[in-house]
């Protein structure tokens, strides 16, 4: 039997409702090339000041259009929205930087995946909505690989985001190397970057508050039980669920309505529930 002639193949189908969304090219310094970000942009969101900013970040073999196209993360937001059971909230959902199979969202040795995310993504909704500004509130969330990158750059760099959310996480590289092609030598060796526990142990501050689930069909949930328990002996105050169902879009369509929910909760300034 003759070869594929791709190892991966993800079809946005384009199935999903398109009002509110737009794509938007930047040429990014921080990766040295142009990247991709699918925006939704709410309705009545002009009245705002300062309107809550969320970054999505999508899994290996994916890119930008992932939490819009098959995870309908915009409709969840819209629905959500019009319930008022959240504010307005403007969803930036950025490219890795589409390196190999996945970047990780770390820095490389040719390019800095972490701070394409952390710097520079969220400049793209300020300059899309008067509504959205520096003072913005910002939040991150991802799931498997940008789980990953979601728990880990928000301990790394625990004043940029209010609260962290994962679904799925990947909870360090080694288990990324067994999904990708790629020799990952040029990442960095750091181990705030190569773990997600290793991140909040280094985190001089107090963490941004933080929640992660996994399906309990999942083969990521000894990992995601192993970081809870971690997190727990340590004190570090966080929720954990464990989910009915899988590794797959069905499970992250879901349940993404739970972490915008808890962004809402935070946003108006109620603390988060102790681990559980």
């Amino acid at each position: 039997m003759a070869e594929p002639m791709f190892r991966t193949f993800e079809n946005a189908e384009l199935k999903a409702d398109t009002f509110g969304l737009s794509h938007v090219t930047v040429k990014s310094k921080a990766l040295g090339r142009r990247a991709d970000v699918t925006v939704f942009i709410p309705e009545g969101l002009e009245a705002w000041a300062d309107a809550p900013v969320v970054t999505l970040l999508h899994g290996v073999f994916s890119s930008h259009w992932a939490w819009a196209f098959k995870g309908e993360a915009h409709l969840t937001a819209r629905a959500l929205i019009s319930q008022k059971l959240i504010p307005p909230m403007v969803l930036l959902m950025p490219s890795d930087g589409l390196w190999g199979d996945g970047s990780g969202y770390i820095k490389h040795a040719d390019a800095d995946y972490e701070k394409w995310i952390l710097e520079e993504v969220p400049t793209i909704a300020y300059a899309l909505t008067s509504a959205c500004s520096s003072g913005s509130p910002r939040f991150l969330a991802g799931l498997s690989m940008g789980g990953f990158a979601a728990l880990r750059l928000g301990a790394k760099f625990p004043n940029a985001y209010r609260a962290i959310s994962a679904h799925s996480a990947v909870t360090n590289v080694a288990q990324l190397t067994q999904l990708i092609e790629e020799d990952t030598a040029g990442w960095s060796s750091n181990p705030s970057d190569q773990d997600i526990f290793a991140a909040m142990q280094s985190a001089h501050v107090k963490l941004p508050s933080i929640r992660f689930d996994c399906g309990t069909e999942d083969a990521l949930l000894p990992a995601n039980r192993e970081l809870h328990h971690k997190m727990a002996s340590h004190g570090l105050i966080h929720i954990f669920e464990e989910l009915s169902g899988g590794h797959d879009w069905d499970y992250w369509k879901s349940n993404l309505h739970r972490t915008l929910l808890f962004f809402a909760k935070i946003g108006k300034g109620v603390a988060a529930n102790a681990s559980t």
